[in-house]
């Protein structure tokens, strides 16, 4: 007896719209990774409701895109790291900077915060994708960074 069942073809692509990897920027430190994610952040919202962003690099860490994640509440945003790796290996990245705001401006790092940088950089190991960083932005001023502060 032969069972007859269709499958979807899963296709993979990633198209860069035509822009020339040599006139991305380039992330040599975490103040770079800050300038870009604020370029792409809705100042509107920062200070409003918390949002999670990735920024994917090559392996010269020349920037190939950014991912708006995910978007949360006032005090809390929901991330699920199989969507960060999702988003990184689509785009066939090299490595991955974290970004969300705390739109109270506290900068410190909440526990929520340190046991996603450490789920996301377990996960990274794992796929040969580091975590080179996370950087939380506060409203109109000032960033913290994980990997500035010895915490990736």
């Amino acid at each position: 007896m032969q069972t007859t069942f269709q499958v979807a073809e899963i296709k993979l692509s990633y198209k860069p719209d035509n822009i020339k990897i040599s006139k991305s920027p380039k992330i040599t430190t975490s103040s770079d990774a800050e300038g870009i994610f604020r370029d792409f952040w809705d100042e509107d919202n920062i200070g409003y409701l918390e949002e999670v962003k990735v920024l994917l690099v090559n392996r010269r860490h020349f920037v190939l895109g950014i991912v708006n994640l995910a978007s949360g509440g006032t005090s809390a945003c929901v991330v699920d790291p199989k969507l960060v790796f999702q988003a990184a290996l689509k785009a066939n990245a090299a490595a991955i900077i974290l970004a969300h705001n705390h739109p109270s401006g506290e900068l410190t790092p909440s526990t929520a915060d340190i046991n996603l940088t450490q789920k996301i950089k377990e996960g990274g190991k794992f796929l040969d994708l580091p975590l080179l960083d996370h950087v939380i932005l506060a409203p109109n001023y000032g960033y913290y960074s994980f990997a500035d502060n010895g915490q990736i």
